[in-house]
Formats: structure tokens, sequence, C-alpha cells
């Protein structure tokens, strides 16, 4: 059995209000002189559907309030995971991500070099593209089968190490300019824990989005370019 390489995989990892959108877009095109070349989004993109239930009339505020005290609850290692069905939630929120992870390796298969915004890892559980039911106590059968499950999803994920993490760097005051629609707390959690993200022992370069755009794009562009030659090279 033949086994087809994969094509190199650039991760670009940090808080909310670091810039890894930025970053992954303006990196696509120099990307691309090295051959074909997407981006992938592998968040979970549930911040955003909770922005919309908040917007919500008359019951919007009141279901936000809910879901973030359920959800900030299984975040905790302090506290149980509060119900089966807020396990369940957050366990088909992974298995939206696993889709998405599935879709974005088969590209690699195809030769298509790939730069991710975000990357699911499991040094940090509970948020922050880790296992959402890692973190708190599972009570029940449903609810340790599910959050095993998950965390074998996980582990599968981030066995794929990336071949370069790009991990930016900033603080909560510039993260929450930013990004004044963010929940403040949850901020602070993912700056504070932006220096402990791991990927398997992935190479990581650290950048701080505090510096002017271009500066950081040609940082970046200045750390993938021997990967991507060296692939290059290795498929002429």
């Amino acid at each position: 059995m033949v086994v087809t390489p994969l094509a190199p995989l650039i991760a670009v990892v940090g808080s909310d209000g670091s810039g890894k959108t930025t970053v992954a877009d303006a990196l696509i095109a120099h990307i691309r002189t090295f051959g074909a070349a997407e981006t992938a989004h592998l968040g979970l993109q549930s911040g955003e559907l909770g922005r919309r239930i908040a917007a919500l009339p008359v019951i919007g505020s009141l279901l936000d309030r809910v879901i973030t005290k359920k959800t900030g609850q299984a975040r905790d290692d302090k506290e149980k995971i509060p119900d089966a069905m807020t396990a369940l939630v957050i366990y088909l929120f992974s298995l939206r991500r696993v889709r998405r992870f599935k879709r974005m390796m088969k590209l690699r298969r195809r030769g298509i070099i790939i730069v991710t915004d975000r990357y699911p890892q499991i040094a940090v559980p509970g948020f922050f593209d880790g296992p959402g039911l890692a973190a708190a106590a599972a009570s029940g059968p449903l609810v340790r089968w599910l959050a095993a499950k998950e965390f074998a999803l996980y582990e599968w994920m981030s066995s794929f190490r990336p071949d370069l993490v790009i991990r930016l760097n900033v603080d909560l005051e510039t993260a929450l300019a930013r990004k004044p629609d963010h929940r403040p707390g949850s901020l602070a959690q993912k700056v504070a824990a932006t220096p402990k993200l791991a990927y398997r022992g992935a190479p990581i370069v650290d950048l701080s989005s505090l510096d002017p755009l271009p500066k950081v794009v040609a940082a970046a562009e200045a750390a993938v370019t021997p990967i991507l030659a060296a692939w290059r090279a290795s498929n002429a």
C-alpha cells in the first residue's frame, strides 16, 4: 500500500483578538508561490452562535446567561458538567469541528498546502480548541461516555502535528479593544492560556500581534519559507 505524503500544514493560533484570521489570510498569497494552498477555520464557532442567541428579542439575554453559565461550569476543573444535555451540546459542537478537520485532511492528501485559523489541542482542556468535556468532572454514564468519545476525537486530530505553529500573543487590553463584543472573562482565560498551548512537539514560532501587521506577516513568511521550500524540492 502506497501512503500519499501529506502537504504541509501551517497552524495560526492565539486568543480571540490576536489577529489569527488576518495573519492567516495575509500568509496565503505567499504560501501559494510554493503550490496550491487553502485556508481552513478549525474553531468551534460557538462564540458567534452565542452572540446571535444573545441578540434575540425578549428571551435572548436570558438564554445567553443560562448557556454561558452551564458551558462555563463545564470548563471549570473544580466543577462538574451540569447535565447530560449540556454535555451533548458540547459534544455535537466537537463533531462539527471533526467534520471540518476531515475535509481539511482530504485537501492535504491531494497535495494542497493548508493554513489553519486555530488548531485542535489537548494541552489545555475545556476550551481554546481543546476537548470541551475534559476539564470539569463527568458524572453519570452518558456524560462519561460522551467525554471519553470526545477526548478520543481530539487525540486523533492532534496526532496530526502541524509542520509549523505560528502562535500570536496579545495582551488582554488589546484583545478587548479588538473584540468588544466578546466576554472579558473568556478573553482573559485565552490570553493567559496562549503560552501553554502545545501541539505534540510541533515547532512553534511566537510572534507579538502588538507589532505592526506588516512586521508580523513578514516574520510569519520568513518562518514558513524554509518548510515550504523543502517540501517543494522533495516533490520536484
